[in-house]
C-alpha cells in the first residue's frame, strides 16, 4: 500500500514538474460574486451545478480557501494583484485612512495603482496576452483624474434615469471608458466591462453577455499563452434577481442590444432542465445554474479548439453572501474554490490546506515565468507546491484576514477576530443614539451589508474566539472563557506577526497615529447587542428605551453622527494630501 502510494506521488510530481518546464498554461480566472459553498451540488448544494460538479471531478477542490476581504471591491483587489487590500498604496486608500502612521480600515476605498504591479501587466510583460471581461469595481478618480476630465470623460448616470436610446448611448459610452481604462493598467484586451455592479435603470445580470466577449478572446488567442480575467455580476443581489433578469436577454452593460449570439444554452431551455431536475426553476437554482451554463460554454470551447490540457481554469467568488463586510469564515471569507488543469493537476483531488485568494496571482507567475518587478509587493505564496496532491512540505498554519476596523487570524480549527476601531469612529461611536449605534460600529460604517454578520451574537464583541470544527458557524465566543486564555495568546501572537509585516497601527498590537485600544465603548456593546437589527431596519426595544431614558422622538444624533465623519475623513484626506507633497519636495 504504502509502496503504490509513492509510486502515485511520484507520477504526479513528474507530471506536474513536466507540464511547468514545457508549454506555458494558459489561465482564467473565472470569478464570480457573492457565492456560499451551498450553491454548489460537489460542495454539499441541493442545486444545479454540472459544469462545477465536473470541474470538482476532473480537477482539485479546495475545502479551506479563503477571500483576504468580504466585500468586492478589497476582496477583487486581492485577486488582481496577490496582495491585502490593506497593503494597497493607492492615492484612493491614503486619502481615506490617511498615511502608514494611522490604521488601516481597507473596504470600499481601494483601487489599483498607477505603478501597474497587477497580474493583467506583469504577465502581459512576461509574453501572454491579457484580457479582461465583466465586473471590474476598483476605479478611482484620484489615482486617474485624466479620465474624469474632457470629451471621453466618465459619465455619471442619475439612478432614476429613463431607458432608452440615450441612456443606453451612455451606458455603451462608459462601457468604452472601462475598456480605455483597463488598457492604461496594463491589460492587452478588455470587452464587455461592467464598472460595477449592474445599475439602473438596465440593472439585469446578463451572463451571456460576459460568456461571448469571453469566447471571442479565447478564440482570437488560443495560439496562447493568454490569461483572461474573467467576472461575472451574478450571484450579486437577492435571488429573485437572478431569475427576474432572465426575463430580459437584451440588457447588458451597454445598455440595450439589438441582439446576442446564441453560445449558451438557451434560457427557457435551462428553466426546463432545472425544472425536470427537481428543481423550483423560480428558485435560487436559476441563477446558479445560470452561471454554471457559462462555465460550461468556456469548458467547451477550450476543447473544440485543443487547449483545453493546457489550460488552468480557477473558478472562485469573491466572498461569500451571508456574511458579508464581516471576517467570520462560514458564509463570508471562506469559499469555495475549484481548480481544472488536466495536463498540471491530476483529476479527484481534494485540498485541505489554508489557501486564500492573495495566492493565486503568485501563482500565475509562477506558471507564466514572469518577472516580478522588485517594487512588487505579493503577499500570497504560490499554490504550485499543492498541485501534485494537495498537501506541502511546511505550508503555512494560518490566514490573515481584514475587513474595516476588523482582522482575524484563523488556522485549521480556530479563527481569533480583534476588532479595534480608530479615534473618531470611537468618537462617533459614543455620540450616536441607540438606534445609530449598529452603523456606527459596524466594521465599515455601513448599516444593511454592513450589518450582516450581526446575526451571530459575537459580532459587535472586540475580541472573539471561534471553534471552527465544534462551532462552525461561529455563534459562540469563547475569548472570555477563562479555559482558553493559553489559545488566545497563541492565537494573539500569530496576528502580531502579520500586522507587524503591514506595518501599520492596530489597536494594542501596534500603537500609535489614531489606533485606540479596547475596553472604551463596553457600554455601546451592551447596548447594541440588545437591539433588533434587521438590514438597515434598527428597532431599539422599549425596555431598553424605558433603561437609558430613551423618548420615540426622532433625533438629530444620526446627521451630526455623519457629519462628524466627514469631517474626520475630510481631516485624514487633508493629511495625506499635505504628506504626498512632502513626499514630492523631498
Amino acid at each position: 500500500m504504502k509502496t503504490n502510494i509513492s509510486v502515485s506521488i511520484l507520477c504526479l510530481s513528474a507530471m506536474f514538474a513536466t507540464a511547468t518546464r514545457g508549454e506555458r498554461p494558459n489561465i482564467i480566472m473565472f470569478l464570480i460574486d457573492d457565492q456560499n459553498p451551498s450553491s454548489i451540488a460537489a460542495f454539499g448544494g441541493d442545486t444545479y451545478t454540472p459544469s462545477l460538479d465536473r470541474m470538482v471531478e476532473e480537477g482539485m477542490k479546495f475545502t479551506r480557501a479563503y477571500v483576504s476581504s468580504s466585500v468586492c471591491t478589497p476582496s477583487r483587489y486581492s485577486f488582481l494583484t496577490g496582495r491585502f487590500a490593506g497593503n494597497s498604496h493607492s492615492k484612493l486608500y491614503a486619502e481615506a485612512v490617511g498615511g502608514k502612521e494611522n490604521q488601516g480600515l481597507p473596504n470600499f476605498n481601494v483601487a489599483l495603482e498607477r505603478d501597474n504591479m497587477n497580474v493583467g501587466n506583469v504577465l502581459r510583460e512576461a509574453g501572454y496576452t491579457t484580457g479582461f471581461v465583466g465586473k471590474f469595481h476598483l476605479t478611482s478618480d484620484v489615482d486617474f483624474p485624466e479620465f474624469y476630465k474632457g470629451k471621453n470623460r466618465w459619465i455619471d448616470i442619475p439612478k432614476d434615469a429613463s431607458p432608452g436610446p440615450e441612456t443606453s448611448a451612455q451606458f455603451k459610452h462608459n462601457e468604452l471608458w472601462m475598456r480605455r481604462y483597463l488598457k492604461t493598467l496594463g491589460f492587452s484586451w478588455a470587452k464587455n466591462v461592467y464598472p460595477e455592479n449592474v445599475r439602473p435603470p438596465y440593472s439585469m445580470h446578463n451572463a451571456e453577455w460576459t460568456t461571448v466577449a469571453a469566447l471571442e478572446f479565447i478564440e482570437a488567442n488560443k495560439d496562447g499563452p493568454f490569461y483572461l480575467h474573467l467576472c461575472s455580476t451574478l450571484l450579486h443581489g437577492p435571488d429573485k434577481s437572478w431569475r427576474k433578469s432572465m426575463d430580459h436577454p437584451l440588457i447588458t452593460g451597454e445598455g440595450e442590444v439589438e441582439s446576442l449570439p446564441e453560445v449558451m444554452t438557451p434560457r427557457a431551455e435551462l428553466l426546463k432542465t432545472i425544472a425536470e431536475k427537481g428543481f423550483d426553476p423560480d428558485s435560487h437554482v436559476a441563477g446558479e445554474a445560470w452561471i454554471d451554463d457559462s462555465l460550461g460554454a468556456i469548458l467547451r470551447k477550450l476543447k473544440e479548439l485543443g487547449i483545453d490540457d493546457n489550460t488552468l481554469v480557477i473558478f472562485a467568488p469573491d466572498h461569500g453572501r451571508d456574511g458579508k463586510a464581516s471576517v467570520f469564515s462560514h458564509a463570508s471569507c471562506q469559499v469555495p474554490m475549484i481548480m481544472r488543469w488536466p495536463k498540471g493537476i491530476a483529476a479527484g483531488q481534494v485540498c485541505d490546506e489554508l489557501v486564500q485568494n492573495i495566492d493565486l496571482v503568485p501563482t500565475f507567475f509562477d506558471l507564466g515565468q514572469a518577472e516580478i518587478p522588485k517594487s512588487y509587493r505579493i503577499d500570497g505564496q504560490s499554490l504550485t507546491p499543492l498541485f501534485p496532491n494537495g498537501t506541502a512540505a511546511d505550508w503555512r498554519n494560518h490566514l490573515y484576514l481584514e475587513m474595516g476596523a476588523a482582522r482575524a487570524t484563523v488556522t485549521k480549527d480556530w479563527s481569533y477576530i480583534a476588532v479595534r476601531y480608530t479615534k473618531e469612529q470611537i468618537a462617533a461611536i459614543k455620540r450616536a443614539a441607540p438606534q445609530n449605534l449598529p452603523r456606527a460600529m459596524a466594521y465599515i460604517g455601513r448599516l444593511g451589508i454592513g450589518v450582516r454578520g450581526a446575526d451571530r451574537p459575537g459580532f459587535f464583541d472586540e475580541d472573539q474566539l471561534y471553534h471552527l470544527k465544534r462551532d462552525p458557524k461561529e455563534m459562540k465566543n469563547l475569548a472570555y472563557n477563562e479555559a482558553q486564555a493559553t489559545r488566545m495568546k497563541e492565537m494573539r501572537h500569530l496576528m502580531q506577526q502579520d500586522l507587524d509585516v503591514i506595518g501599520r497601527p492596530f489597536g494594542e498590537f501596534i500603537p500609535g497615529g489614531n489606533a485606540t485600544e479596547p475596553g472604551q465603548i463596553d457600554k455601546q456593546i451592551g447596548i447594541v447587542k440588545q437591539l433588533e437589527i434587521k438590514g438597515k431596519t434598527v428597532t431599539v426595544p422599549r425596555a431598553l428605551k424605558e433603561e437609558l431614558g430613551v423618548s420615540d422622538e426622532p433625533t438629530p444624533d444620526d446627521k451630526a453622527t455623519k457629519k462628524a465623519e466627514r469631517e474626520a475623513r475630510r481631516k485624514v484626506r487633508k493629511e495625506a494630501k499635505s504628506n504626498r507633497q512632502k513626499e514630492i519636495k523631498e
